[in-house]
């Protein structure tokens, strides 16, 4: 490379630069909050202040994070919500756990905060809290605080994001005869879509006007649903298709839903705006194109075996892989940090087209 073309390269990345701190101040100005619900996919810490076996606040959770403190995230690091916290100009590089009792600053709980339960999902029978309830409460926490008019102004203009779904299949109709029993798989995904349009409408009906949904991963390359399902699970480790296959029938469900939700908004007049965030596909890439991403593991994780152990499994006696950055996933149900991000970059198309809209 001469000095000539040395110095075109260099005044291009300087270009990329300007224009992506400019997309990110443009965004600033566009987001007013960031509020979370869903799974342990998306929980930055709520599970460690409430009653439940589902918990990750000890080592080696947490191990890349700052100081390396556990903070309850099912992860090695950041989550994917993480990254877009920051990355919409809200001024947090994280996003924290609505009931972190240290949470008393107004402008934390008005840039964002995570509702998100481990364990949760939208079948009743799934082990959850009252995510929309804790949502009321935050409201009325900063209607206080600004005023009801400010209050609503905000809401208005705050992204909500959804992400759940996986415990209702892998453990309610999957590990447990419960639901099997009760209905079809076909009328099982119909179940569960009526109980996520309940729980968009309740999110709406909160004044919530920029609504993202997930789709569920490929269930059937979980390291756990592999060592469970597979007919040799020490030596014919690869995905099941039999369940992702199923996880992409409930997207494609989920997604006609949600458009149609969408119409009928259309059709009342309303601002209101539904969005679907693919997570089955960056997911499914990065097992397929692994090399590319960087990953030498795919199919277990780097806690303990990677086969098994997840919550508390993988714990402090656990040993750990060396770099969890060449791994998917962290444990055997949990992607790493360096898989958290790739989902983000790989959703960033969708982030714009939703903060711009």
């Amino acid at each position: 490379m001469g000095a000539s073309d040395a110095h075109l390269f260099l005044s291009l990345v300087h270009i990329f630069i300007l224009c992506f701190m400019a997309k990110v101040e443009a965004l600033n100005k566009t987001v007013s909050g960031f509020y979370v619900f869903g799974d342990s996919t998306v929980d930055p810490g709520n599970n460690n202040y409430i009653e439940t076996a589902f918990r990750s606040n000890f080592p080696p959770y947490g191990r890349d994070f700052s100081n390396q403190v556990p903070t309850g995230r099912f992860t090695n690091g950041k989550l994917a919500t993480d990254y877009i916290a920051s990355y919409v100009g809200l001024k947090k590089e994280i996003l924290p756990p609505y009931l972190d009792p240290n949470l008393n600053n107004i402008e934390e709980l008005m840039t964002g905060v995570s509702f998100a339960s481990a364990g949760s999902g939208f079948d009743p029978l799934t082990p959850t809290i009252t995510q929309v309830e804790y949502l009321r409460e935050c409201k009325k926490r900063m209607e206080d605080a600004v005023g009801k008019q400010r209050s609503e102004n905000h809401v208005k203009n705050a992204v909500f994001f959804v992400s759940a779904g996986t415990n209702d299949f892998v453990l309610n109709y999957f590990a447990l005869p419960v639901r099997r029993k009760t209905y079809t798989l076909l009328a099982y995904h119909h179940f569960l879509i009526q109980h996520v349009k309940n729980f968009l409408q309740d999110l709406l009906a909160e004044g919530a006007q920029k609504i993202a949904v997930s789709g569920i991963p490929p269930m059937g390359c979980l390291p756990l649903m592999i060592t469970m399902n597979s007919p040799d699970a020490l030596f014919q480790r690869h995905c099941i298709d039999k369940y992702s296959s199923i996880a992409r029938d409930f997207n494609l469900l989920l997604q006609n839903e949600l458009h149609q939700m969408q119409l009928q908004l259309n059709m009342s007049n309303s601002d209101a705006k539904i969005y679907y965030v693919d997570i089955y596909q960056p997911i499914a890439d990065m097992i397929q194109a692994h090399e590319k991403f960087g990953f030498d593991e795919v199919d277990s994780g780097c806690c303990g075996s990677g086969y098994i152990e997840a919550s508390v499994l993988c714990n402090k006696v656990s040993d750990v892989c060396p770099d969890p950055s060449k791994y998917l996933f962290w444990d055997s149900i949990h992607p790493t940090e360096n898989a958290y991000h790739n989902i983000f970059l790989a959703s960033l198309h969708t982030i714009d087209f939703i903060v711009d809209n």
